[in-house]
């Protein structure tokens, strides 16, 4: 079963761990010192924070997190079947984990990802691929330019 991800950027993540830690009634799956990630059943939802310039403050993106490659595939065809700027990223290492992903813009210029996450890391990462492809600051592994 899909789930659905938002990633949000934060100024204090402290304190922004134990404002989502008391609102969603349980701790982090993955705590780093600039990143936090919740992986909810109720609602079903992968919920991220990140600061130190990763992302933008407040809605960074939002997304499609598939369990598994036949997922991954379905949501892929609809991504590419939909209008609007594209940005296929394949492997990748961002927010802690491996990934496979792929990048649209709404009509209005909300980024999305659909995404299967493969593996863990241990750095925030950033593709090399991806990096010459990124808006706003050189560290921010996830917003694609172009799609932002």
């Amino acid at each position: 079963m899909k789930r659905m991800h938002i990633h949000v950027g934060v100024t204090d993540i402290e304190q922004s761990v134990r404002f989502y830690s008391t609102l969603f009634a349980a701790e982090p799956a993955v705590l780093q010192a600039d990143y936090a990630k919740w992986m909810l059943d109720d609602p079903r939802v992968n919920f991220a924070i990140s600061s130190d310039g990763h992302a933008r403050t407040g809605i960074d993106h939002i997304g499609i997190q598939a369990e598994n490659a036949g997922e991954q595939s379905e949501v892929f065809e609809r991504l590419q079947a939909a209008d609007g700027p594209k940005l296929e990223e394949g492997e990748t290492t961002c927010c802690y984990a491996k990934s496979e992903k792929s990048w649209i813009a709404d009509p209005d210029g909300v980024v999305w990802e659909t995404f299967l996450t493969t593996g863990q890391s241990t750095v925030y990462g950033g593709s090399p691929a991806l990096e010459t492809l990124v808006s706003g600051s050189s560290g921010n592994c996830c917003v694609p330019k172009g799609v932002s």
